[in-house]
């Protein structure tokens, strides 16, 4: 099967996708804009499993990502896109994408000259058609209906109701106009939600089970997520809290590409949407990109700049700015320049804590000490002393909040920076405005001094003239 054809920007084609699968030698065409379009969204629906309301399509896209034209196979449950070729890699292309199940079982998108951009690795398995299942998972299968390839195995950033998900797996979601991402985890002892950011990996949220049991695969069911052990017992479950949505069977579990927060939707089909009945973080400050690096989330929920100007006795203080890089200056100069340690003091802030887990820590040491661990390590930019937890030390200064200190002990957040370059010049200004205060007093006061003697002699002399007059008449 042939179609070409040509979609304007933001319009969607659709033809008749009843059917449920597509066989060997299946293949489609988008035709791609020879002129560059923002926000360019082509696509074509090619299969639906309507068993399910929303029901399940799939469709080849192509898009606008970045001033390129990204082709990708896509996954939808209403609206809302579950699936894609091209999450962690994408196949960009000029003039043409071609989606096609080859005659030896290898499905796969291709650009002009038939330059393969992704593919599904199944050639010469005894592939026989293309399916989707009334679960939204998009599988491949043979003569006798076995899978030989299987969307589920994939995961992106959405996990569907029926998906599994063994230990090592993990959801992934990619925010915009940033270097990091954000992970779930399936882990031995728990499930994690992480920052990943170049080397560093972080966890800012986590969900373990009771008595220490270990989890060998999770699971999305209709009342929420289930834990289970490698006995395949169920050991946890994550559920809404809110009776109202205790009834409402769950569609899917998303990991939002911006905010990094972990959700469960169900369909409302009184409002034709999707509702979220459950979030693992409630406040703006406990999300890790809240602010930018640098930034401090305050108790009110807004963003701040941590300031680099040293009071009295010598913390710092936050205020209020909306600086747009907080770090100008700090962390665009690398304390590992040339393998040399860069001169660097630790800048402490009271009140101010760190959302991230995971970090190195020691115990038993003195605030000073954890300052000097930090100091000691180039890769390090700050360092989170608790007396109660111990030290951690971090390597970038990320999530930061500011806190209640509500009796746990002494905490105190301090950020490397360059040696002298915090503090230095404000108190130098601080000396010079104060000798220039100095000489004015003492200069209106001697002014006021003579002034006053002035005003003496002149009204003494006065009294006396006056005085001299009145006695000669007389």
């Amino acid at each position: 099967m042939q179609l070409y054809f040509f979609i304007s920007l933001t319009i969607f084609f659709t033809y008749g996708y009843s059917k449920t699968d597509v066989p060997l030698g299946y293949q489609l065409t988008l035709e791609v804009p020879f002129e560059y379009n923002v926000g360019f969204i082509g696509r074509a629906f090619l299969m639906e499993n309507n068993e399910t309301k929303p029901s399940f399509k799939v469709a080849m896209s192509v898009e606008d990502v970045s001033g390129k034209y990204s082709c990708s196979l896509q996954v939808f449950l209403g609206d809302v896109k579950v699936w894609s070729s091209g999450h962690y890699s994408k196949f960009y292309t000029s003039n043409l994408c071609v989606l096609e199940l080859s005659h030896d079982g290898d499905l796969r998108l291709k650009g002009p000259k038939d330059r393969v951009g992704w593919r599904s690795g199944t050639s010469g398995q005894g592939v026989q058609r293309l399916q989707m299942l009334r679960t939204g998972n998009l599988v491949l299968v043979d003569a006798l209906g076995s899978i030989k390839w299987q969307s589920f195995n994939f995961p992106t950033d959405v996990m569907l109701w029926g998906q599994r998900l063994s230990v090592a797996s993990r959801l992934t979601s990619f925010p915009s106009n940033s270097t990091s991402y954000y992970s779930l985890e399936i882990e031995p002892s728990r499930i994690a939600l992480y920052l990943n950011s170049g080397k560093w990996n972080y966890s800012y949220w986590e969900f373990k089970p009771t008595k220490n049991r270990n989890i060998a695969y999770i699971q999305l069911g209709p009342k929420g997520l289930e834990l289970f052990s490698y006995n395949q017992k169920k050991i946890a479950q994550i559920h809404p809290s809110d009776e109202n949505f205790r009834f409402q069977p769950m569609r899917f579990l998303a990991l939002g590409n911006q905010t990094g927060n972990l959700r469960l939707y169900f369909y409302s089909p009184s409002m034709s949407k999707f509702d979220a009945s459950f979030q693992a973080l409630n406040t703006t400050c406990d999300l890790p990109l809240a602010c930018k690096p640098y930034g401090v989330c305050t108790v009110s929920g807004t963003c701040s700049c941590i300031q680099l100007l040293m009071t009295e006795n010598g913390t710092s203080t936050s205020t209020s700015t909306t600086a747009s890089d907080c770090g100008q200056g700090i962390s665009s100069r690398g304390f590992c320049k040339s393998g040399n340690k860069m001169k660097a003091e630790m800048l402490e802030l009271k009140g101010v804590s760190s959302v991230l887990r995971g970090a190195t820590k020691s115990f038993n040491v003195s605030k000073e000490a954890c300052g000097n661990l930090c100091l000691e390590d180039c890769n390090c930019t700050a360092a989170l002393y608790s007396s109660a937890k111990g030290c951690f030390v971090f390597g970038m200064v990320i999530g930061v909040k500011q806190v209640e200190n509500k009796g746990s002990g002494l905490l105190s957040y301090m950020v490397k920076v360059p040696k002298g370059g915090h503090g230095g010049h404000g108190k130098s200004n601080l000396k010079k405005w104060v000798l220039i205060l100095v000489g004015v007093v003492d200069g209106l006061i001697i002014l006021l001094v003579f002034g006053g003697l002035g005003f003496y002699l002149v009204s003494k002399r006065r009294h006396s003239l006056s005085n001299g007059i009145a006695t000669d008449s007389i």
